[in-house]
């Protein structure tokens, strides 16, 4: 495995990985790249499942060993305790329950070792009326609030493609197990982190949805506006724009009124005045940026410095935009199991001392099985100086 960054806190740090499919992994992808050593602990019958979609299973699992081990065998579980003696943190995905019915639930792991963190990811947490209940992140997106608040005038609030539901969670995941490993660190004393998927995507929505509670109609909302939105060119092109504040409104209407007479109005120049008129402006600027094809707007629009800005509609625009580009935020990494490459994001901030962020491909199943279970000294789960509590 390629040399971490030394700077990083996560650095020697050993997260064993249990879960599968997007929201663990995702959490351990973000502490991998920031210098965490993630050893992916995988069912030998297929591992995880999500090895069947391989580009998106190398996004994910970029930067991190697998190890297979069946933790249906006893000889399998005491190699997994084995392994814990020697680590700083567990994640998993299973549900409420699981781990304690298998032998290996957070009291066992924190005999082996008092500062072990155990971070378990669920659709409705450890506990309460809904904690055995099955769900996906539609599921737990529904509950959230999330199609509570609307965003256009009409109303509609679509779900959206990409799973947020699920991600919301790995993020407070992987920021509640980074301050949940300097704790153990400093006191030498683990813990057991609960996170529900459904309760992490409530504590983004839930402050949008409570100001709607006294209104009739939540498209009243202040923060629905029609001039915050997303408008399709002549050509079929889709563009947004967000002129907020009046100064950008002003100059939008004012350069445009001799091609456009219908924005000649002073009626909407006050923001007040443009969110309660928020159908009759959305209605506006839906005639006046269909007249229009996507170039003529985007020199138009760059010349006066409003904010707008194109919408992606396809792979090949977000790969070819040119900032991101300039800013080297995708690479094609190769992929050794199929000897193909394939684009991926980069950790999405930059830090001054530096972060390689693509330093090794995802792992092949059981890829570093005689590396990590041999151990040090042949014995598996060597312990980490990095972890005292566990020596």
């Amino acid at each position: 495995m390629s040399t971490v960054h030394s700077w990083s806190f996560l650095a020697g740090k050993r997260i064993l990985d249990l879960s599968r499919l997007l929201p663990g992994p995702f959490a351990t992808s973000l502490l991998a790249d920031l210098g965490a050593e993630v050893i992916k602990i995988e069912d030998p019958d297929g591992g995880d499942p999500a090895r069947a979609h391989r580009e998106h299973f190398s996004n994910l699992n970029r930067n991190k060993r697998s190890v297979t081990l069946d933790l249906r065998s006893p000889a399998d579980r005491s190699a997994l305790l084995r392994l814990v003696k020697g680590a700083d943190a567990v994640v998993e995905s299973f549900r409420p329950g699981v781990l304690d019915k298998i032998g290996v639930g957070y009291e066992v792991l924190s005999r082996a070792n008092p500062g072990i963190v155990l971070c378990s990811l669920t659709g409705y947490g450890q506990s309460g009326p809904y904690a055995d209940k099955p769900g996906h992140e539609l599921n737990f997106l529904g509950q959230s609030g999330f199609f509570a608040v609307p965003s256009r005038p009409d109303g509609q609030v679509l779900r959206p493609g990409v799973r947020v539901g699920d991600l919301i969670g790995s993020m407070y995941a992987a920021l509640a197990l980074s301050v949940a490993l300097a704790s153990a660190e400093r006191a030498g004393q683990g813990q057991h982190i609960d996170l529900s998927l459904t309760e992490a995507a409530t504590a983004w929505c839930a402050p949008y949805v409570f100001p709607l509670r006294h209104l009739d109609d939540a498209t009243d909302s202040t923060t629905v506006q029609g001039d915050n939105d997303s408008f399709t060119t002549a050509d079929g092109r889709v563009l947004s724009l967000a002129t907020f504040e009046d100064k950008f409104w002003h100059s939008f209407r004012t350069a445009l009124s001799d091609e456009f007479p219908q924005l000649g109005t002073t009626a909407y120049d006050r923001r007040a005045a443009r969110t309660a008129a928020k159908r009759e402006v959305g209605e506006l600027l839906v005639g006046v940026f269909a007249s229009r094809d996507y170039a003529w707007w985007e020199k138009r629009l760059t010349e006066l410095n409003v904010p707008w800005g194109p919408v992606y509609t396809d792979a090949a625009q977000l790969l070819g935009d040119p900032h991101t580009q300039a800013r080297a935020m995708f690479a094609d990494i190769p992929d050794p199991a199929t000897g193909t490459s394939s684009p991926q994001v980069r950790f999405p901030v930059r830090f001054g001392l530096g972060m390689e962020t693509f330093r090794d491909p995802a792992p092949g199943l059981g890829e570093h099985n005689d590396e990590v279970l041999g151990g040090s000294q042949g014995e598996p789960g060597a312990v980490s100086e990095s972890n005292p509590a566990a020596q």
